[in-house]
């Protein structure tokens, strides 16, 4: 069950067994914004990809958009995705791929 089908199954009244959890440990990484300035690319997805225990990779921000990092900032360069057998294998592989993601930024210019 999809968690749009539980969330509709519970605002109808619909009762419902809440899904089975799954027993691997699951995690995800919020991509830092590290450094001001327009996004020109971003390197390291597919290296990021290839890290054991990685499912996916998804960069959210937009090129040409000007990044701003936290917490005058209000989003994230995108997240990374992984499942293994304990927690610690998870998180581990996460900062291993966040570690290869490198946002090429340019500074914005004062316009005057």
């Amino acid at each position: 069950m999809t968690l749009e089908e539980l969330i509709l199954r519970h605002a109808l009244g619909s009762a419902a067994d809440p899904p089975l959890r799954e027993r691997r440990a699951s995690g995800v990484l919020m991509l830092p914004i590290r450094k001001r300035g327009v996004l020109e690319e971003v390197r390291g997805i597919d290296e990021a990809k290839r890290v054991p225990l990685i499912e996916d990779v998804v960069i959210t921000a937009h090129l040409r958009e000007e990044l701003v990092p936290l917490p005058e900032g209000a989003s994230y360069l995108g997240f990374a995705f992984a499942r293994g057998e304990t927690p610690e294998q998870v998180e581990g592989a996460l900062r291993s791929a966040g570690a290869k993601i490198d946002a090429v930024v340019t500074p914005r210019l004062p316009v005057a």
